[in-house]
């Protein structure tokens, strides 16, 4: 006759359970659901605070703006967002001479030239052209557009001066110019007279 007690039985069945609750688990583990979360779940929660969010930088917007000022904002916005910030540009600038693209960087200015009166928009050409200023220009302190009037600086080149003299923290000398791509010896005797620190 079979042995009928309770306890044995018990024991029994408690180990049954068990086997069971393994297998399920087991089961569960090798085969994930349908609706399961996949892993890149984890890289979603690591991305804000990478480069995806950006660092905080500051950057001047200045020029044909509603309102010039400092803002701060992210390395991940671009120029278009400072100029959001500063409430868009007005009905005179010129924004065809700016990168709207470009990616922000800290301690950058941001200048939005207005556009030039349309009588004023073709002078004629009597003789040589002479279009630097009576004073000499402090590189320390001149806006872009007072560099862009010294005699064989573009925009292009007066940028890289704004972007050196941010960089080092301001020129010592005249002849820092050298230092910047776009200005040789000659453009740099011709622009000795023009310019100091």
């Amino acid at each position: 006759m079979p042995d009928r007690d309770p306890r044995r039985l018990a024991a029994w069945a408690a180990a049954a359970l068990v086997v069971v609750a393994l297998a399920a688990w087991y089961l569960a583990r090798s085969h994930p659901s349908a609706n399961a979360s996949p892993p890149p779940v984890a890289t979603i929660a690591i991305r804000p605070s990478g480069a995806a969010a950006g660092t905080r930088v500051v950057v001047d917007v200045a020029g044909a703006v509603t309102h010039p000022g400092v803002y701060r904002l992210t390395t991940a916005d671009r120029v278009e967002d400072a100029l959001a910030r500063a409430g868009g540009a007005t009905r005179r600038a010129d924004l065809s001479q700016i990168n709207r693209a470009a990616k922000l960087e800290d301690g950058r200015q941001i200048l939005v030239p207005a556009r030039a009166p349309r009588g004023a928009a073709i002078a004629p050409a009597a003789g040589p052209a002479t279009t630097t200023p009576a004073q000499p220009v402090n590189l320390n302190t001149a806006t872009l557009e007072q560099l862009d009037e010294l005699d064989g600086v573009g925009p292009a080149t007066a940028q890289k001066i704004v972007d050196y003299r941010t960089e080092h923290g301001g020129f010592g000398a005249v002849d820092e110019l050298d230092e910047i791509p776009g200005i040789g010896e000659k453009r740099l005797a011709a622009l000795r007279e023009h310019v100091r620190v």
